[in-house]
């Protein structure tokens, strides 16, 4: 008999973990930063300019290396967010750049002095967003000081620096007293349009409405961030802050009502969501107003919840009396205090230790290789492993792609420039147009940041070093010299485990989510029972650490297995928490409009699974039962859908299980 066709072999299908590594690499879609561009732009030529018309060079390129680290925390839109976020970094720049310069060419002391550096900028990298950029600035200018030869005394770099930075300062302070208190309406009112469109997602596909919820969650990050940083600089009472956290205070009930009216499966009518993008619009012209609502009598209880919620934030905007408004976000503590606070829970932090002891063994094994090694090699080692290893910018395996394809990017354009640009005046016009990438860039991902970053680095050391096309080939062989070094002691050497990074912050997020099912349906007459709004802030507490888990589970699953492999099996039990949080919240709706409050020991048996769902989940890499089958439960009670989303969260972590028993 004739043989069957020969089948064609299958073709090479890329793994889920590189597809999706590879998927960073499409930019994220941004808006086009034209002040920060024009403030980067002249922040970075100016001083270059200066140094060239005075004859010292060199001084202009060191100040123009401040104006870089100034540029690179410009990322504020709030006028009061940009002191905090340029200042506070240079000054840690500053003192990099001393220690540096002073143990430049010093072999081992470098290598130990950079090693506790890199100790230091690792820890402090852990305590917040500020702290984590002042962290960046001390390491990379401590990296660059003992990396190239600094002209002048020991204090002068620093200074120059230091000037650098306080004049992208000075350019994003010139409009402030035009336009104080804009970039808070502005956040504030971005919120009110996310939640918008949360409510169009409402009754209809799971993921449209998953994603909506995440975009208001994230809205609602900044907003609070910006609106209490504001509170905690200010002195005094501000009517006009009140009045921006009352109106973020009325978004709570429209969140609440949201997971209801997704619930009961009907969309909204767009009247809905359009009166809500007209609270916007009035939030952001900032004087109290009545608007125009619109709205349509509702058919459901969500529906009269939804309204109900609109209605009230409707007159809040119209108040003009905020002294009386409760303030539910409380007044922050002192500075002293929170600083007090921050260093004590990064000293007794383990993921601090952990992440500071990695970051230095990487940095001193780089510092060694450029100090001690009888070869060839440039701070550029070391700063790469900086880069590669902060905490906050995603996965290490990841980040090392990027910034080898970044840099390779990057140095196609120093090649052109230092081929064909004669040194000199000719480099303050090429910076001026190289210099407002990075703002452009940054937004768009990391691998574009690099390619941004790579000319005007290049462009500025080779002012201070005199080496020009030369340079090219070296930066892109330090790179990949420190790429490696990052990914095999700080990513493969030095693993976290996936309890550690992943499966306990998850288990934390399920243990806050039984307490947070256990406060909701208490009787408020009851001794000890919070109050709504402190339940309103363990609410966006919980939403905010589910963001945190679910930002994590998103870099893990961007990496080569075992991580991602697992990450992509306990990606659906996360979404499965946020369902759980979603019926619990409609839930309390449905009983704030009239329905018969639960007994307390059916609230108190689905705590009860949850917390040992938590516990199963502290014990396991892999997922697997972890608890007895809920009981059956009465299906008219107000608990019904909560009951089932926990059900399907207990299918979701006990695969095992249920293969055995389909």
């Amino acid at each position: 008999m004739p043989r069957p066709p020969r089948s064609a072999a299958p073709a090479f299908t890329p793994p889920e973990w590189l597809v999706r590594t590879l998927g960073t690499l499409k930019p994220n879609p941004a808006p086009i930063p034209w002040p920060a561009m024009l403030r980067a732009a002249l922040a970075m030529s100016v001083p270059l300019a200066a140094g060239l018309a005075t004859g010292h060079a060199a001084y202009g390129a060191i100040a123009s290396m401040g104006a870089l680290s100034g540029v690179i925390g410009d990322t504020a839109a709030a006028y009061r967010m940009r002191v905090i976020n340029i200042a506070v970094p240079q000054s840690f720049g500053a003192v990099g750049i001393m220690l540096g310069s002073l143990v430049y060419g010093h072999g081992w002391v470098a290598v130990g002095v950079l090693t506790l550096v890199a100790l230091v900028s690792g820890m402090i990298s852990t305590i917040g967003a500020v702290a984590s950029v002042s962290g960046l600035l001390l390491l990379l200018n401590a990296t660059i000081g003992a990396g190239l030869p600094m002209p002048g005394a020991w204090w002068l770099a620093p200074v120059l620096m230091t000037g650098g930075g306080l004049l992208v300062l000075l350019l994003a302070l010139l409009a402030w007293p035009l336009r104080q208190g804009r970039a808070e309406r502005t956040e504030v009112a971005g919120a009110y349009r996310r939640v918008a469109a949360l409510l169009e997602a409402a009754g209809g596909d799971q993921a449209a409405y998953g994603k909506a919820r995440q975009d208001v969650t994230q809205a609602l990050n900044q907003s609070y961030d910006l609106v209490l940083a504001r509170r905690a600089l200010d002195h005094g009472r501000s009517r006009d802050l009140v009045r921006l956290v009352t109106q973020l205070n009325a978004l709570t009930l429209i969140l609440e009502a949201a997971p209801a009216a997704h619930l009961s499966g009907s969309p909204l009518p767009p009247e809905v969501p359009a009166a809500v993008r007209r609270l916007a619009d009035g939030v952001q012209r900032g004087d109290p107003q009545r608007v125009e609502l619109g709205l349509p009598p509702a058919e459901s209880t969500a529906g009269r919840a939804v309204e109900h919620a609109v209605q009230h934030a409707g007159e809040v905007l119209a108040g003009d009396d905020p002294d009386n408004v409760d303030d539910r976000l409380g007044t922050p503590a002192a500075l002293t205090q929170r600083v007090r606070r921050a260093a004590r829970s990064m000293l007794i932090s383990g993921d601090s230790w952990r992440y500071g002891l990695r970051l230095a063994l990487c940095i001193g094994i780089a510092q060694a290789l450029v100090s001690l090694v009888e070869v060839e090699r440039s701070y550029w080692v070391a700063l790469t492993v900086t880069f590669v290893m902060k905490p906050d910018f995603g996965s290490v395996f990841s980040r090392a792609v990027l910034r080898a394809v970044g840099t390779a990017a990057g140095l196609i354009i120093a090649a052109a420039v230092l081929a064909e640009v004669p040194r000199g005046w000719w480099d303050v016009p090429v910076l001026f147009v190289l210099a407002p990438l990075i703002p452009a860039l940054t937004p768009r991902g990391y691998g574009y940041q690099t390619a941004a970053i790579t000319p005007v680095i290049l462009l500025l050391s080779d002012t201070l070093n005199q080496q020009g096309f030369a340079l090219v080939l070296p930066r892109l062989y330090d790179s990949l010299i420190g790429c490696g070094i990052a990914l095999a002691v700080g990513y493969l050497l030095w693993p976290e485990s996936w309890s550690t990074r992943v499966g306990d912050r998850l288990a934390d997020a399920v243990a806050d989510t039984a307490r947070y099912v256990e406060t909701a349906f208490l009787d408020p007459a009851t001794p000890g029972v919070p109050d709504p709004a402190a339940r309103a802030r363990m609410r966006r507490r919980l939403f905010r650490d589910l963001s945190t888990v679910r930002s994590e589970f998103q870099r893990a699953l961007t990496e080569p297995p075992p991580t991602g492999p697992r990450a992509a099996a306990w990606w659906p039990l996360v979404v499965a928490v946020e369902r759980v949080v979603d019926a619990t919240t409609a839930a309390r709706v449905r009983i704030r409009h009239g329905a018969p409050r639960p007994e307390p020991a059916e609230s108190a048996e689905l705590c009860r699974h949850l917390e040992e769902l938590a516990e199963g989940l502290r014990d396991t890499d892999t997922l697997e039962s972890v608890c007895v089958p809920l009981p059956e439960g009465d299906d008219t009670s107000v608990l019904s859908p909560l009951r089932r989303e926990i059900q399907s969260a207990r299918a979701i972590a006990s695969p095992t299980a249920t293969r055995k028993e389909t």
